[in-house]
């Protein structure tokens, strides 16, 4: 498929296979549920892209072994890649090489765990002059990055899976004398006690009319939080 708009937005998955997904969820429900989870996640990040004018879609996985999963994305336009690279700092800086390599101007990645996150968070990301665009999440990490400088060295030397990923990510741009914009922040769903804060979430949510994290809300409701 070739290049279509000058921005790329990659959604970074794992096959969603039980026992892989959200293991630390698997500490107060079984596999087959957390897969369920996972599998609401991944389709409202699916809408959130969607939600995007004038951007390619990408869905970035694991492995394409297994792949059919994301035939639905592949048949609402996402083209289906698949990572690249020892840790998660080498797979998004294929991911992002990758992509300038195809013409793209701006490119950028989200997480599968941020199911609430307003879609205006991406068009700011996109609508960014600046080298980089982090959206902090509160683990210390960062749940969307969005490059227009091509700066993938970026990616070196960060500690992944500490709380130090945002603020060490940070360091290393301001070495690199890069220029840097924050979105708002914004939450990851890694633990139970994540997941119940979520439901709280989308329950106000939903009772404010405010869009987002259907599939989600729908799938939790019948856990017993």
């Amino acid at each position: 498929m070739s290049r279509s708009n000058s921005n790329a937005a990659i959604l970074f998955a794992r096959n969603p296979v039980p026992g892989e997904v959200k293991t630390r969820l698997q500490s107060e429900w079984d596999a087959d549920t957390v897969c369920k989870v996972y599998e609401a996640f991944l389709e409202d990040a699916r809408l959130q892209l969607l939600g995007l004018q004038s951007t390619d879609c990408f869905v970035s996985i694991h492995s394409l072994q297994g792949r059919s999963y994301f035939d639905s994305f592949s048949a609402c336009g996402f083209r289906v890649v698949e990572q690249e690279g020892a840790d998660l700092g080498q797979r998004m800086r294929h991911a992002f090489a990758e992509r300038f390599n195809e013409g793209y101007e701006r490119v950028v990645i989200i997480g599968s765990d941020s199911p609430t996150m307003p879609v205006h968070y991406l068009e700011q990301a996109f609508e960014s002059k600046k080298d980089l665009v982090l959206g902090p999440s509160t683990d210390g990490g960062y749940y969307l990055i969005g490059m227009s400088g091509k700066v993938t060295e970026v990616f070196e030397g960060i500690d992944w899976g500490t709380d130090k990923v945002l603020s060490s990510t940070q360091e290393k741009i301001k070495k690199m004398g890069a220029s840097l914009s924050l979105l708002p922040p914004w939450y990851d769903i890694d633990t139970p006690a994540d997941l119940r804060f979520l439901k709280t979430h989308l329950d106000l949510m939903q009772q404010s009319g405010l869009e987002g994290g259907s599939t989600t809300r729908r799938v939790i409701e019948e856990l017993n939080l």
